[in-house]
C-alpha cells in the first residue's frame, strides 16, 4: 500500500515562512513527478510547484521566486519552502506523486491527506 504523508502546516504571519514535507511509503517501484497544489475555500485545487525525477522544476506565477520545491529521491521524499508568505497563500497544500507500486506495471497518482496553510497577522 502507497501512501503519501504531509507534515509542516501551521499559522504564520504575512511575510513569515513556513517548509512543507511529503514522505512516500509503502512498495514503490519508481516515482516519477512529485508535487504540491493547494485548494483555498471555493477555489479549484491548483499546481503550485512540480519536480521532476531528474530535478526540473515548474511553479505557479503566484508563488515563483518565492517557494522553493526540492526532492531527496534516495528518502521518497519531496519539500516545499515557503518564503515572504501572503494572506492569499492560505489554503490547505496537498502532496501528490505519480507512483509506480513494485506489483505494477502502472503509474498512479496519490494524493497526501492535506496541511492546513494559514497566513494571517
Amino acid at each position: 500500500q502507497v501512501q503519501l504523508v504531509e507534515s509542516g502546516g501551521g499559522l504564520v504571519q504575512p511575510g513569515g515562512s513556513l517548509r512543507l514535507s511529503c514522505a512516500a511509503s509503502g512498495s514503490i517501484l519508481s516515482i516519477n513527478t512529485m508535487g504540491w497544489y493547494r485548494q483555498a475555500p471555493g477555489n479549484q485545487r491548483e499546481l503550485v510547484a512540480g519536480i521532476t525525477s531528474g530535478g526540473s522544476t515548474n511553479y505557479a506565477d503566484s508563488v515563483n521566486g518565492r517557494f522553493t520545491i526540492s526532492r531527496d529521491n534516495t528518502k521518497n521524499t519531496v519539500d516545499l519552502q515557503m518564503n515572504s508568505l501572503k494572506p492569499e497563500d492560505t489554503a490547505v497544500y496537498y502532496c501528490n506523486a505519480k507512483i509506480t507500486p513494485r506489483e505494477s506495471i502502472r503509474q498512479y497518482n496519490y494524493w497526501g491527506q492535506g496541511t492546513q496553510v494559514t497566513v494571517s497577522s
